[in-house]
């Protein structure tokens, strides 16, 4: 039987309706238990992903997010004086990052000059270098002792607006130290605390640390101790171990044991770290104690030792037993070093473990085993420096040791190492005790070849060695080499004058006399003047010092003269120059039109562009004048305001404004 349509769709209804009344409903209850076992395990998975909504929210809501209401009303303006951030290491990409690798690439080449150069010449290009590239060259001028060329990129770099991050006031702040300007190293450090914006690290103050213990500072160095507990840092093993070193120095045995019984009480009775153990085993010989000293060394470096050392740690004991007669021990403990080192996975040995063991040897006696020790870095993969050359020469040359000091001198240059200027003074001087005064000139011309920069001290040491020897011309030859690069004050003209009185030049002496007083006259003081002058009145010639000093006065006074000359007369040619231009461009004059090639050949002759300029600001009111004059005769307006001028006068007007 067919069904007609309005009770079809009655019964499809009625059907539907059946069909999700007597369907059960989804269990969500039942679906959860699959994933976690407990509720409360779902819970806290719940607050987990809330929490990291919180803190992470998805780039969706940010990205759609509408600005806030207080954002949209009044734009704000920061502060123009307030300290500039430093750039985060995510700058660090693309073109910048490539040329960070160009730099380091330079750096390791040791062209520390191209680096610098290129990175002053990135400043204001399309490429600017970030702070860590700039950061990395002033790291490797602070390594190779080149403390002026650190200030100075650090003060370029300021200037062009790089903002330094705490990494570049640590590298500042080391060069002060190292260059013993302890005072100026402590007020930068007042200076980050003030006004920067961000906190120094615990690397700033073990700089400062070291630096005043070095300096023989320790009370100033406990003061900065406390006041860096006091600032919320953890105490710090390697701030101990550098005060208990200079209580050491200074023979505090008392001072040493406090400072481990200190740092002990604040670690929770134990420290692990055995940077601290060096100086207490000092601390121990210091007090006659050998027994307990050795039995602290066996409990710091024993097989079953808890202790971590370092190859720092490492170094600090065994300086401890080669100074106080235990070298034999630290012969034992140094290849033990030597054969547990394998890096990257163990590091026992440094260029300070070399360092400290050459010294043992040289207080032996034992040199060509020092120098062996010395030569086998490489080995362990460590390179010397220019302190640790220096150190090594030094106590050769002192044990007349001349050739052997030469020798590693000369292949300094082999491992790529610079001399500095201490490398030239030792070998200068002890070339002067083996009567070799030649030898010592060529080191001081070296030196000065390097781009070095000797002081003083060093001058008068080389030129007083040359005169002791008789060699007084070529101390003269030094003399007018460095007397335009060195303030050389009253005792070393006099002395260099005494040597030339002493074999009878004295016309050389008034030359010097002469370029002293010429450049400047302030140099040439009364004492110096009574010098000369007693000199020369042995021979008679005391008035050629003021006869002298009367003509160079009369040479500048008629030099300011022709001067003053010159500058009138080009004055007064600029002034014909222009007032022979103005009738012939508001009236038209033939006559002076003729005239106008003589004027142009007297502006030429003007050599002082300043008086030109005064003259025309002067002739500005005339020309006003006569313009609305000739307005007022009812000139043509083209021939007042100077439209129909001639070829000449085109020509003319070029000159002078010239």
């Amino acid at each position: 039987m067919a069904l007609s349509k309005p009770t079809y769709l009655y019964h499809l209804k009625n059907l539907t309706k059946s069909y999700f009344h007597h369907r059960p409903p989804p269990s969500f209850i039942s679906l959860r238990f699959l994933s976690f076992a407990t509720p409360e395990e779902a819970a806290a998975e719940r607050r987990k992903r809330k929490r990291r909504l919180r803190i992470e929210p998805p780039l969706s809501s940010l990205r759609h997010q509408s600005p806030p209401p207080q954002q949209t009303q009044r734009p704000t303006h920061q502060n123009p004086n307030a300290p500039k951030l430093p750039e985060s290491v995510s700058v660090l990409t693309g073109n910048r990052l490539n040329l960070h690798n160009r730099i380091l690439k330079l750096i390791r080449e040791n062209d520390l000059e191209e680096a610098a150069l290129l990175t002053r010449h990135s400043i204001y290009s399309n490429c600017r270098p970030t702070i860590f590239t700039c950061n990395s060259v002033m790291a490797a001028q602070l390594r190779q002792s080149r403390y002026s060329d650190l200030l100075s990129l650090h003060r370029f770099i300021t200037q062009a607006g790089v903002a330094a991050n705490i990494v570049t006031h640590n590298l500042l702040i080391n060069a002060y130290m190292d260059c013993r300007k302890t005072d100026t190293a402590l007020e930068h450090y007042k200076q980050l605390i003030n006004d920067a914006p961000f906190n120094p690290s615990p690397t700033t103050y073990r700089i400062l640390i070291k630096g005043l213990v070095d300096s023989t500072k320790v009370d100033r160095a406990m003061e900065l101790k406390d006041e860096m507990l006091s600032k919320g840092f953890n105490p710090d093993p390697i701030v101990y171990s550098y005060l208990m070193s200079g209580q050491a120095k200074n023979e505090n045995a008392d001072g040493i044991f406090k400072l481990y019984e200190e740092l002990k009480e604040k670690m929770g009775g134990f420290v692990a770290d055995g940077v601290v153990y060096g100086p207490l085993v000092k601390g121990y010989f210091l007090r006659g104690m050998e027994e307990e000293a050795m039995q602290c060394y066996e409990e710091t470096v024993g097989e079953n030792s808890k202790i971590k050392m370092s190859a720092v740690a490492f170094n600090l004991v065994l300086d401890g037993l080669s100074r106080n007669g235990k070298f034999d021990e630290a012969l034992r403990l140094f290849d033990r070093m030597m054969n547990a080192h394998n890096p990257p996975k163990s590091l026992t040995v440094n260029l300070g473990s070399f360092n400290v063991m050459v010294d043992g040897y040289c207080a032996q006696g034992r040199f060509h085993d020092a120098i062996e020790v010395f030569n086998n870095m490489g080995v362990k993969r460590c390179s010397p420096d220019t302190l640790s050359y220096n150190n090594l020469i030094e106590q050769l040359c002192n044990n007349g040791l001349l050739g052997e000091g030469e020798e590693l001198y000369k292949g300094m240059g082999e491992k790529g190492v610079n001399p500095d200027e201490f490398t030239f003074v030792l070998l200068m001087d002890t070339c002067f005790k083996e009567n070799r005064p030649d030898d010592a000139a060529a080191y001081y011309k070296t030196m000065i070849e390097s781009k070095l920069r000797p002081n003083l001290a060093v001058y008068n040491k080389l030129v007083d060695g040359l005169v002791k020897v008789g060699k007084v011309d070529e101390a003269k030859g030094f003399f007018d080499m460095m007397v335009g690069k060195l303030r050389m004050n009253d005792e070393s003209y006099k002395f260099m004058m005494k040597a030339l009185f002493d074999i009878g030049k004295h016309d050389e002496v008034l030359s010097i006399v002469g370029r002293i007083y010429r450049d400047d006259p302030t140099d040439f003081t009364t004492e110096l003047q009574d010098f000369v002058k007693e000199e020369l009145r042995k021979e008679g010639r005391d008035e050629d010092v003021v006869k002298l000093m009367e003509d160079i006065d009369r040479e500048k006074a008629e030099a300011v003269a022709r001067e003053a000359e010159a500058a009138e007369k080009a004055k007064a040619s600029a002034r014909a120059a222009i007032s022979s231009l103005i009738p012939s461009k508001l009236f038209g004059n033939k006559e002076k039109e003729e005239e106008l090639p003589a004027a142009s050949e007297n502006a030429a002759e003007a050599t002082s562009v300043s008086a030109v300029q005064a003259e025309k600001e002067e002739s500005v009111g005339e020309i006003t004048s006569m313009s609305t004059d000739s307005a007022g005769m009812g000139l043509d307006e083209e021939v007042v305001q100077g439209g129909n001028m001639t070829e000449a006068e085109d020509g003319a007007s070029e000159q002078v404004t010239a």
